[in-house]
Order: structure tokens, then sequence, then C-alpha cells
């Protein structure tokens, strides 16, 4: 896996992921989904300097102009519901790219920190040959995108698959690099070192999901 961590260099992101961290600024949900959603259009800026480009021929107002433009024919698929801000970052970017949807979410069957993964809505178009973009705010263990890319294989062999995040830790980017094919990407704009014992990014940020769109039962 290519990993392509911009937390090692300092940028303006990393003024939008101190504010997600902040448990002060956490408290405007509208900020927090906007820092999120701002995050996913750098990442898909950068993401955007990897596709493949064919020369094509403008008509101006005064004339022509070769322009070169993407021609990846891009899916973008958000895991439910923490993904949508980022979602939202990217198909401001990639306006033209098909998407889906899926959800998936931690079962703890007996109480304890043991959980399985359990996916129960899916929608996607047809992916073979197409390039795959999987968008996961928080890369924890990275049990939810080994999930989600099993229930993805039913529509078909991506061409190329990116993945984009916020935070990852270390272990879960390790275990994802395990079970992805070699050639994928990882854009993600910050990694911590730990996790807690029920499986929770350290320091990270607390719960994408429930600081975007409120608690949840």
């Amino acid at each position: 896996m290519i990993i392509h961590n911009f937390g090692a260099e300092n940028s303006l992101l990393d003024q939008f992921v101190a504010e997600l961290r902040d448990v002060n600024i956490q408290k405007d949900s509208m900020r927090f989904r906007r820092n999120i959603e701002r995050i996913g259009e750098i990442l898909s800026y950068e993401l955007s300097k990897t596709l493949n480009y064919k020369v094509n021929t403008v008509q101006t107002p005064f004339g022509h102009k070769a322009m070169s433009l993407p021609i990846n024919n891009l899916v973008l698929c958000s895991v439910l519901r923490a993904g949508l801000p980022l979602h939202r970052g990217l198909i401001n970017y990639f306006d033209k790219a098909e998407n889906a949807f899926i959800s998936a979410y931690r079962h703890h069957p007996n109480g304890d920190n043991d959980f399985d993964v359990i996916v129960k809505y899916f929608a996607a178009p047809a992916l073979g040959g197409k390039t795959l973009i999987l968008t996961d705010p928080m890369l924890a263990t990275g049990k939810t995108l080994e999930n989600v890319l099993n229930a993805l294989k039913s529509h078909g062999q991506p061409k190329q698959i990116h993945i984009i995040s916020v935070i990852g830790s270390k272990a879960g980017i390790a275990y994802v690099k395990s079970v992805f094919p070699e050639n994928t990407h990882l854009w993600i704009a910050a990694i911590d070192d730990e996790l807690t014992g029920k499986g929770y990014i350290i320091p990270g940020l607390g719960d994408a999901g429930d600081l975007s769109y409120g608690t949840k039962l």
C-alpha cells in the first residue's frame, strides 16, 4: 500500500485537524462537519494528481485551448454515517463521479472489547475496471474497511483503489495494508500511535459520527 501521510509535513490541513480534535470547537457540529469536508477537498486535490489525463480542445469566446482533463471512471464509496461530510468534500471536486454508500457498525455480542463489524445497507454501481475511492474518516482497527472491501466484491473488481481518511492509527493502517491490494493508495491527514482496548484512536477526536450528527442510542 502506498501511504500519503499529510500530517508529516506542515500545511493548512493541520489547522482543520486541530479544530476537529479540540473539545471546545467540537461543540459546533456544523463547523466539525465543514472541517471534515474541507479535509476531503484537500485530499481530493492531492489524489487528482495521480489520475489519468487526456488532452481535449476547449472552445473559448476567442479561440481554442488544449486542456488536460481527467479520464478515470470514479466511484466514491462512503461508510455511513460518519463518512458523509468527507463524501461531500470529495464530490465537491469529483462532481462527475458515481457514488456508493454502505453502512457498517461495530457489534459487541458479549458486551466486552471484542466486536464484529456488521454491514447492513449497500448501494453501489458496477465497479469493474473503475477507480474506487473509499472514504472513512476514522481508520481505527481497519476491520470496517476490510468488511466494506468484502461487500464490494460482488460488484466487480476495480482497476484501482484509493482510501481517504482523516485520522488513522498505526495498527489500523498496518491491518488495512495486509488485506487490501498492494497498489492501494491511502490519503490521510494524520496518523496517531495508539488504540484503546475498545479499538478507538488515541488521542484521535472521539466519535466522528456523533460529533457530526448527534449521539445515537
